[in-house]
């Protein structure tokens, strides 16, 4: 089922999503990959805030090629997504409510999705170039010395992904 979502997405909205459904998002979402993550783990362990507000937050694995002129980003496909999930059930029991990237999760990361009612969506790798046309706006907020990695909030519109692992537990990649 094709479903047009705004963020931020709440606990009601990923409630009702499916693996299997096809999802674009409007709204803002924050990108962040293995170096940026660990940044926002050594700042919890300090006590200090995250660079965004997690609660119900998208955030969006991916590392953007230079943009071209006229552009706010450039190539924007995902990563996997499996290089985060040490520090994905932490910010998932933060509030987080869901997650872009591409391929499986750990056990950990899924059980966390289920217990707090989120989502891990999907989107298609090696279409970079296509996803970018949904990103209307791109600007580094933090850890700009990460280079690709700094974290970037995002403003999309019907940004395309597809649900692969539900709030319910059930698993796109084991229930096809």
């Amino acid at each position: 089922m094709d479903r047009y979502l705004e963020t931020p997405l709440t606990k009601e909205k990923t409630a009702q999503l499916q693996a299997g459904d096809m999802v674009y998002l409007t709204g803002t979402i924050y990108t962040a990959r293995d170096a940026a993550h660990k940044r926002m783990e050594q700042a919890l362990r300090a006590g200090e805030e995250l660079p965004f507000p997690i609660e119900d937050a998208v955030i969006y694995y991916m590392g953007p090629s230079p943009a071209r002129e006229g552009r706010p980003i450039g190539s924007a496909g995902p990563t996997t997504a499996s290089r985060m999930d040490k520090y994905t059930p932490e910010l998932l029991d933060l509030g987080m409510s869901a997650m872009i990237g591409k391929g499986k999760r750990s056990q950990e990361v899924r059980d966390a999705i289920v217990r707090n009612g989120a989502v891990y969506l999907a989107a298609i790798g090696g279409a970079g170039a296509l996803l970018s046309r949904s990103i209307e706006k791109a600007e580094v907020i933090a850890y700009e010395d990460l280079g690709t990695e700094a974290v970037r909030r995002l403003t999309v519109k019907n940004f395309p992904a597809i649900v692969v692992f539900d709030s319910q537990g059930r698993d796109l990649y084991i229930y096809n």
